[in-house]
């Protein structure tokens, strides 16, 4: 008769195994309509970057093309990778992995225009003169 009433409790067909009565086995269930959700968002934005990359805005196509993937990562990490519904530890080392990744990109930048001035425009003296006499037509950087 023990072995009938275990029978009674495992409703899941593997035992409880110490996760109590309640509790799904897995971390979080997410709803069909927010992964398609999300996902048609991200095909969306995806969409208007390839869009935006045809527009000449100068130098702000860079940034709206960032700004952009920083939506569709924040997105992804979200909903995706459950962090919506994780523990706030998780998600500040994230944040503070993209912090640290941006204060590099600052750093590359400042660095850069620091030797602006001296850097060659378009392609070096001596690469120019080998793709003008062996390459006439090919897709060379002049400015």
């Amino acid at each position: 008769m023990a072995s009938g009433s275990h029978a009674a409790h495992d409703t899941h067909g593997h035992g409880s195994h110490g996760h109590g009565d309640g509790h799904p086995l897995v971390g979080h269930l997410v709803p069909y309509s927010t992964l398609l959700g999300t996902g048609f968002a991200l095909i969306v934005l995806t969409a208007i970057t390839v869009a935006v990359r045809y527009i000449d805005l100068g130098e702000a196509n860079i940034y709206i093309a960032i700004g952009i993937a920083v939506i569709k990562a924040t997105l992804v990490s979200l909903f995706f990778m459950h962090l919506r519904w994780d523990r706030p530890f998780n998600l500040m080392v994230l944040v503070g992995s993209m912090l640290f990744v941006i204060l590099m990109m600052v750093f590359c930048m400042m660095d850069v225009g620091q030797y602006e001035s001296s850097m060659i425009k378009g392609n070096a003296p001596a690469v120019q003169t080998y793709l003008d006499a062996n390459a006439k037509y090919a897709p060379v950087t002049k400015k």
